[in-house]
């Protein structure tokens, strides 16, 4: 993580990046550390959104292209719980996209949504916003506790 952290911007990026996709990473510790290191508000959310928006995409563009069981031996991702997501989406849309951002779900919807070949574009406003929400109340979380200090 100190790595990350140290690279400053391209290091958020590169973080959410890999958060947003099967990797088990948290884009929030680096995002934490480098806000604390005093760097910008607004350079540290674009980099954290676009890498996670990148990310989750990626997601995306592989269920679009997968069988489900290339899904299931390749992204390590559990049939049932696919099924699950899938037939969740189909209920709610390209719109679920939203939701992208929620661990322990959120790869199963980006990649549900893909190999459902919802619409892209609803796909990546949808997303993009949601990553966004995200990233900018844990910004003002982190600023809110560190002025309590």
């Amino acid at each position: 993580m100190e790595l990350f952290i140290e690279y400053g911007y391209i290091g958020v990026f590169i973080a959410s990046f890999l958060a947003a996709t099967i990797l088990p990473f948290s884009s929030e510790v680096v995002l934490t550390g480098v806000l604390l290191a005093g760097t910008s508000y607004w350079p540290c959310m674009i980099a954290a959104t676009i890498g996670n928006f990148l990310g989750g995409m990626t997601c995306y563009w592989l269920g679009m292209l997968g069988k489900i069981e290339w899904i299931e031996k390749y992204l390590k991702l559990d049939k049932a719980k696919l099924d699950k997501v899938q037939s969740w989406v189909k209920n709610k849309g390209a719109w679920t996209a939203f939701f992208v951002f929620l661990p322990g779900v959120g790869d199963f919807i980006a990649v549900a949504l893909g190999f459902l070949r919802a619409n892209v574009w609803i796909v990546a406003v949808s997303m993009f916003l949601g990553k966004a929400v995200r990233y900018w109340v844990w910004m003002e979380f982190v600023f809110k506790v560190q002025s309590m200090f």
